[in-house]
């Protein structure tokens, strides 16, 4: 981190950028008060924890989902059409059936390309690329189409009744309870993982789908096709707690690349769902802090993007030396750690 930072003060003097206030705009804006901490860095690691869990759990199982900003997509678009269907539901009703809604379109979405690896041996990476496209012209489409506000002039949706709304956490904030599910759901994708059967066979079969079929008895396509489905689900989550805690509305260009994002979450966290939810927040910070560079030091977006991937880079750097490094000189390097943590 201090050689990034180091870096990354070289490169903004050579811009013309004075480096000290755009590391104090970061810090203040990703840690700078109670308030930005709840309604900004919190609030902003919601999606990315939650593509990252659809990410981490897909890639446990050997599947390499690159969809999760397309089922994202779809997830916001079911949300915000439950959500406006049924104005005039109680909050019990509408809220759970916007986020459900949202789920269930994930699945809809993994669904597709599940079957096609499965029964026609295509490739899921290239098919939930290109469906990512699809969704995010999907989206375009209803909010100029069906779904668009009542006075046909923004390309978004109504906005959706505050029964359809997840209820804030902490008064006076945004935190909302989106927040909360996020770490319901990593702690249960977790369990699964390490608690149970099916989480012992995705991890079987994501190392080895043959040596699971022939020494642990399992049916790999089985776990493919579940894992993929979860994924999708919880990628959809994502849209759909969006909708309903932040944005209040489906608009063209609703995410700036969550679900593409969510790959570095996942990887950075080992592909392990705790550690997701450290890397989600990591990630919400930096794009906080990335706001408050732009506004308060001056500097242009394209700047701090590049800040922000050269810190992003950094731990990736160090996190694949330390897993390279022979197991006696990692031994080595983490003792010395947890001295240098520990101090006098």
């Amino acid at each position: 981190m201090v050689l990034t930072a180091a870096a990354a003060a070289a490169l903004l003097r050579v811009g013309g950028y004075d480096a000290l206030a755009a590391a104090r705009a970061l810090v203040g804006g990703a840690l700078g008060s109670r308030d930005v901490v709840l309604s900004v860095t919190l609030v902003r690691a919601v999606p990315l924890i939650l593509t990252g869990l659809a990410v981490a759990l897909a890639f446990r199982a050997g599947v390499w989902n690159i969809g999760a900003e397309g089922q994202l997509y779809v997830g916001a678009v079911a949300a915000a059409w439950v959500g406006l269907a049924g104005r005039g539901l109680p909050a019990a009703v509408l809220a759970p059936a916007v986020i459900l809604a949202a789920a269930g379109a994930g699945v809809a979405w993994a669904a597709l390309p599940a079957i096609m690896k499965l029964r026609l041996g295509v490739g899921e990476v290239i098919t939930t690329l290109l469906m990512n496209f699809v969704a995010i012209n999907l989206a375009a489409y209803v909010v100029h189409g069906p779904l668009q506000e009542a006075r046909g002039v923004f390309p978004q949706t109504d906005a959706i009744p505050q029964a359809a709304r997840l209820p804030v956490l902490v008064e006076g904030t945004r935190l909302h309870a989106g927040f909360l599910l996020a770490l319901l759901l990593a702690a249960a994708t977790w369990a699964v993982l390490r608690l149970t059967r099916f989480g012992f066979a995705v991890r079987a079969v994501g190392a080895s789908p043959a040596a699971a079929r022939i020494a642990g008895r399992m049916r790999p396509d089985r776990v493919v096709l579940v894992s993929f489905l979860a994924s999708g689900a919880l990628a959809g989550v994502a849209g759909g707690v969006q909708v309903a805690g932040v944005t209040f509305a489906l608009y063209e260009g609703f995410s700036p690349g969550w679900g593409y994002t969510a790959i570095a979450v996942a990887l950075l966290a080992g592909l392990d769902p705790a550690a997701v939810v450290v890397t989600g927040l990591l990630f919400g910070a930096l794009e906080g802090g990335a706001g408050a560079m732009q506004r308060a030091a001056g500097i242009p977006s394209a700047w701090v993007n590049g800040v922000v991937a050269l810190v992003i880079l950094s731990v990736l750097a160090v996190d694949q030396v330390r897993r390279r490094l022979p197991p006696a000189r990692a031994s080595t390097a983490r003792a010395g750690a947890a001295s240098a943590g520990a101090g006098p």
